[in-house]
């Protein structure tokens, strides 16, 4: 049987077998963990058994094959649809043969007509995932494909027709607005939190009731995503409200426990859209996606609309690096009026200091041409 944890006197100890593919490749355990809580004796246990499969696979099969290090790779369902066409051509491939270039190359064969972020969503990355998984951290380096220059993009797009990456304006107040007229009440309260917080769709998706509110104080908790921790934020009350009177609901086809409630009853991050896009037709406003209607829309209103402090804005949103939240989260906007505004604002000023206006200035350079010329 696997290795399991059992208590034996103030600690957990394991006993069982490591199994690889339903055979047992060890000899049976009957040792201490070390642990004196249950989680830590399971955690010791996932941690010898990947250690001995490891061993045994690498020790005992220096060919190991890409297929063979998929099958032991703990992927999880979109990765495994990505690694299917890749197993199917290089199932028998060498995992030591491969090199980066290979994976570039692969990415364009396997599929031609898509995008270099298409490229690098599902080949490069589930490759280099698989590869490092049983990289020795100690002694090796990790295997790193270089990405897609923005030359390569442009040309990828050009030579499948396309014009790249759609460019959709970060949402507002004013879009957000009119999109809650006619929304229904969870898309309204979804799109609002997600605004007002910079959550991402999966984030807000994933928010129970009972585990990311607590509305009696006024916040709400953003699950950690990105590598960052959860936040727990101040949020206004006009959200407060609005989030106490949503209903508790179940995702569709999710068995009726209080595990399985979400706060705005999704059960993924596609499950809204429909709604949304009906919402966004129904008040005649230009359909924004989560992420732009969202993040963006925050990022935007923070640093550019209202120009507040950088560090509170990143802070508050969930933004490590706060030059990543400026160069990729705010966005140009009246581009002209801002330009032209500027222009006239030093104008004024210059005339005011010099006692000359541009009118002057014309007109005496129009008269010393003229005497020039005769």
């Amino acid at each position: 049987m696997p290795l399991e944890p059992y208590r034996r006197g103030a600690l957990w100890w394991a006993k069982g077998r490591v199994e690889y593919l339903g055979k047992p490749i060890t000899e049976y355990y009957r040792c201490s963990t070390g642990a004196s809580e249950e989680a830590g004796g399971w955690a010791w246990c996932r941690d010898e058994e990947e250690r001995r499969i490891n061993e045994h696979v690498l020790g005992a099969n220096k060919t190991l094959t890409f297929a063979e290090a998929v099958m032991i790779y703990p992927a999880n369902a979109k990765t495994a649809a990505y690694l299917i066409p890749i197993v199917t051509e290089w199932g028998s491939k060498l995992l030591s043969s491969i090199a980066p270039r290979d994976v570039r190359n692969l990415a364009r064969r396997l599929y031609p007509q898509a995008s270099t972020d298409t490229w690098t969503r599902q080949v490069i990355t589930p490759v280099r995932s698989v590869i490092n998984s049983f990289r020795d951290s100690d002694k090796g380096e990790a295997f790193r494909v270089k990405g897609f220059s923005k030359q390569e993009r442009v040309a990828q797009d050009k030579a499948r027709g396309q014009r790249g990456r759609a460019k959709h304006a970060p949402g507002s107040w004013e879009w957000l607005l009119q999109f809650r007229q006619h929304a229904p009440q969870r898309h309204a309260a979804l799109a609002l939190t997600m605004f007002v917080t910079g959550a991402r769709i999966s984030q807000a998706i994933a928010m129970r009731p009972t585990q990311h509110c607590d509305l009696d104080n006024g916040r709400i908790c953003i699950p950690g995503a990105k590598g960052l921790d959860d936040r727990w934020l101040d949020i206004p009350a006009e959200l407060v409200e609005e989030l106490r009177a949503l209903p508790l609901m179940h995702p569709r086809g999710a068995k009726r426990t209080d595990e399985n409630l979400r706060l705005f009853g999704f059960a993924d991050r596609s499950s809204p859209r429909k709604g949304w896009q009906k919402a966004c037709e129904a008040a005649g406003i230009v359909y924004i996606p989560f992420h732009a209607a969202g993040r963006h829309g925050f990022g935007q209103e923070m640093n550019v609309r209202q120009s507040i402090d950088e560090k509170a804005a990143g802070q508050f949103g969930g933004w490590s690096d706060t030059a990543l939240m400026k160069r990729t989260y705010t966005h140009a906007e009246e581009v002209s009026g801002k330009v032209h505004d500027a222009f006239y604002r030093g104008l004024r000023d210059a005339e005011k200091s010099t006692g000359l206006s541009l009118s002057t200035s014309a007109d005496s350079y129009k008269s010393r041409t003229i005497a020039e010329e005769e």
